[in-house]
């Protein structure tokens, strides 16, 4: 019964989303808030972009980005291994092979220097336990010139104004570039110069 409770907890409360909930992750409704249609053309993709998704949980938007960069590469990243075998699953049933996993540390990010053209986190940013470390280490993977995407969504427990994403982001060097949306549903890009 406590573990059920935590689930609960985790689901409404603050914190890292629960992975025995991740479906209702994938429920098409998130489409009314961002589609990844929408997503993606926010994200200035390229054919051979490599982009990193920070939080993917069980792959929602990860598919149709992964399309829309055919001779690049998406990196998927999680803190919860159970995640990352829920998109390892929908990236294999729909096919897609431009994708590498990866199980992050809540303060650090296993990848190199300059690596990264795109870096998006849908309603992730405000479960990151040490924000302020995590976008430093986006900064360090981030290429000069690449993009930090950073979306949130009214009545997600843990979203974020504009106001805290830059509080978080501008100390690393980071700059706003440009900001879709409005109130407390938006997606805001930041650029490494």
């Amino acid at each position: 019964m406590a573990d059920k409770q935590n689930v609960f907890q985790r689901l409404v409360g603050k914190g890292l989303y629960p992975s025995q909930m991740a479906w209702m992750l994938l429920l098409p409704f998130r489409n009314l808030y961002l589609s990844p249609a929408k997503l993606a053309s926010r994200l200035g993709l390229k054919d051979d972009s490599i982009v990193l998704e920070l939080g993917c949980g069980p792959g929602y938007f990860s598919p149709f980005i992964a399309k829309k960069i055919p001779k690049g590469k998406l990196y998927l990243a999680d803190i919860q291994p159970e995640m990352l075998e829920k998109a390892r699953k929908r990236m294999n049933q729909k096919g897609i092979k431009n994708v590498e996993l990866s199980l992050t540390q809540k303060d650090s990010l296993p990848f190199p220097d300059n690596h990264f053209d795109v870096i998006y986190l849908v309603t992730v940013l405000g479960e990151i336990s040490e924000p302020n470390r995590y976008a430093k280490e986006m900064f360090r993977v981030l290429k000069p010139n690449g993009i930090v995407s950073i979306s949130e969504q009214a009545g997600d427990p843990d979203s974020l104004t504009l106001a805290n994403v830059e509080e978080i982001l501008l100390p690393t060097g980071l700059r706003l570039k440009q900001v879709f949306g409005k109130g407390r549903t938006f997606t805001a890009n930041f650029i490494k110069k």
